[in-house]
Order: structure tokens, then sequence, then C-alpha cells
């Protein structure tokens, strides 16, 4: 479903202790216990910054291709789609219809792949960074000035595996902040209310591009691919926290211990409330034998604040790992609060009660568990205790 609001008097955000914006926000490893902006100049969309940057910090601009380019095809169908002699919000509103209508392109939600312009064009799918890119860009060929917007309290979780996914929201908007005109595909879209957005650089979009596809290749296994579209995004906008704790994330899965803990600290250098950096580094700290250092990043948590569930699953391992099952305890029900349909929070509550001696409690959060999901991995393994 497509969406276009006015949202008068949103203030803009400033630095905040969570990540926000569109892209695969930051991935932490759970395998080892871990659960789990930038303000550069502004470049067109289509216009020669990309490659003068990338250049300049000595990659060759033919191995970064433009994810938000235009083609001569796309223009064509854009030129058919919507008149150009009308007003700007007339011009908006037809590229919108054009775009998302049964008649038009047709282009639905996905959250799997992020596609650069033209695959969105073709595919007709798009999550909300693809989508945000092909319409900005598109937007701009019609002459109206859209830009990226980071929107701040929009931010979900999702486990794979041993990858914890924030998949935070990016779209487009039109106008001054206090004014805006927020133009986005829908889908499960975000709310509203936007209490907090953020204009964001074309190079910043670019690098959440190749941040999100770096994230998406660690979920497919592939990390050295992954690595590298994460050097590409760190090269793009140096002072994007949320891809350097997944560069450090790739770097650790391609066995380059000693760069996962540069990319980290530099992602804590950047964002000092960037929980998943101390995550990922506790976790490699505690690998490398430093439980000291690992539980201090540990305790830093609790006071940055995180809506993250899997923060306060993982900082209940800990705590029970030493055997101190009351704080566990406050924790799993942290998470719990966080969460209220997830099944890890029961069926980890569920396994403290029977490390603690209470098997019927155990069973009964079990059973609560498995009502949402049998075959997670934390259901499935209280279960083989029992």
């Amino acid at each position: 479903m497509a969406d276009a609001r006015r949202k008068s008097g949103t203030r803009p955000a400033g630095r905040r202790a969570r990540v926000s914006s569109p892209w695969l926000a930051a991935v932490a490893l759970l395998a080892a216990g871990a659960a789990a902006c930038s303000s550069g100049p502004g470049y067109v969309v289509g216009g020669p910054g990309l490659a003068e940057v990338v250049e300049r910090r000595g990659l060759d601009p033919a191995e970064v291709p433009h994810p938000f380019l235009l083609d001569d095809e796309m223009r064509e169908w854009l030129a058919r789609a919507v008149p150009r002699k009308q007003s700007f919000d007339r011009r908006l509103d037809d590229l919108l219809v054009a775009l998302v209508a049964p008649d038009g392109r047709r282009v639905r939600y996905s959250r799997g792949h992020t596609g650069t312009a033209r695959e969105v064009f073709e595919t007709g799918e798009a999550n909300c960074l693809g989508f945000t890119g092909l319409f900005v860009a598109m937007a701009r060929e019609l002459g109206v000035p859209a830009y990226f917007v980071r929107v701040d309290e929009v931010e979900s979780y999702v486990e794979q595996e041993d990858l914890v996914v924030i998949s935070n929201h990016v779209t487009a908007g039109v106008g001054p902040l206090h004014d805006l005109r927020i133009l986005e595909l829908g889908g499960d879209s975000p709310r509203a209310d936007y209490r907090a957005v953020h204009r964001i650089p074309d190079l910043t979009a670019i690098s959440l591009y190749y941040t999100n596809r770096g994230a998406e290749l660690l979920q497919a296994g592939d990390g050295e691919a992954a690595r590298r579209a994460l050097e590409t995004a760190v090269t793009i906008d140096a002072e994007l926290p949320t891809a350097w704790v997944n560069l450090g994330v790739a770097r650790r899965r391609t066995g380059d211990a000693a760069g996962a803990e540069a990319a980290y600290r530099r992602a804590l250098d950047l964002d000092p409330g960037q929980v998943s950096a101390y995550q990922n580094l506790a976790t490699l700290m505690r690998v490398q034998g430093e439980r000291a250092a690992a539980a201090e990043l540990l305790a830093a948590i609790p006071r940055i604040g995180s809506r993250n569930p899997y923060s306060y699953l993982h900082l209940g391992d800990w705590a029970m790992g030493r055997g101190d099952y009351e704080q566990a305890s406050r924790w799993y029900r942290k998470a719990l609060r966080l969460q209220r349909d997830a099944p890890q929070p029961r069926a980890a509550l569920g396994t403290l009660a029977l490390v603690t001696g209470d098997r019927a409690a155990a069973e009964r959060w079990l059973a609560r568990a498995r009502r949402l999901d049998p075959e997670d991995p934390r259901v499935r393994e209280l279960a083989s205790k029992l």
C-alpha cells in the first residue's frame, strides 16, 4: 500500500542511543553468546558525487555501482506515466500511484533483498530502502527535490540462526522538516505518528544500501562477499555506526578478530549508545579470554537502555552462567516485556526454573513457549533438558 503523509511539527532527531534507519541495521552474533549519523555533504542521486568520493578514497568507481541510478528505459516510462506540467504535489501523487497501482509498476513491499532502483523497477518488489531509492531518483527526474529521511522510532528485531537482524526505517521526504511530506511504500508500514525524523545525505543512503547488502550476505552465509560490501559501505560513509558493527561481524566470520575489534570500537567512537557494538565486542573479548573486559562492556548496556529483547536475553544468559539467578530472572522478564509474542524469553525462564529446581514451572514455561514456536532452538533445548 502506498502512503503520502503531511507531518507538520515533526522535529529533527539528534544522535540517539539506538540506531534508526531503513536498512538492516546492526547484525549481531548469537553463536558465542551475544544477542546479537553521518552528516557528510549531500550529493544528487545520479550525479558525479559517488564516483568522485569513491575514487578519492582509493576504490575503482567501476567496482562500486551506484544503486539508485535511472536508465533510459526508466526515464522513458516516467515521461509517459507522469506529466511534468503540473504542481509538485500532483507530480508526487501521480508518481506514487504509477509505481504501486495495479495498472502501473505494481511495486510491492518485500522484506528480503535490498534492490537497486533498476531491480525494484523490474521485479516490482522492494523493501523500504530499495523503494525510497527508486522514488527519490524518479522524483528528482521530475524536478521535485525529494530526499532520504531516517525515521528514528521504527525498529524491529528478527533472530535468524546465529544472527539478530535489527531493521530500521528510511523513507522519502519533500519539504522542510517542520512541514514534511512523507511518501513511502506500505506493506507492514510504520505508524503515521512519526515523532523524530532526520534528513540524511545521498551518500549516507548509498552507504546504507551496501550495509544492507552486507547484512543480507551475512544471513546467506557468504562472509567474504559481505565483508567486501561492508568495506565499501564504510568507505562511502565512514561515520555510519551500523556499517562498522556489521563489518565487525563480517571480519570476525572471516577470521580477522583484530579487524573485528577495531570495527566495533570505531562504531562506539561514533555512537557510544550503539548497543550491538557493545554486545559483539563483549562476545569477542570473552572468546579471547578477557572475561573482565567482556563483563564491563555488558554492564554498560542497561545504563544505555535498549528496546532490543535479545540484548536482555543475552544479559540473562550471562548472569545465569555466573550463577546469579535473580539477576538472570530480571533480564529474562525484561525481554519478555519487550516481546510478548516471542517464545525465547519464555524458554529462557523455563531453563532458569529447571536449573533452580522448579521443574513444574519449567514445564509451564515450555508449554507457553511451544504454543508460539515449537521449533525455536531455545524451546527445543528446554524440551530436551526436560
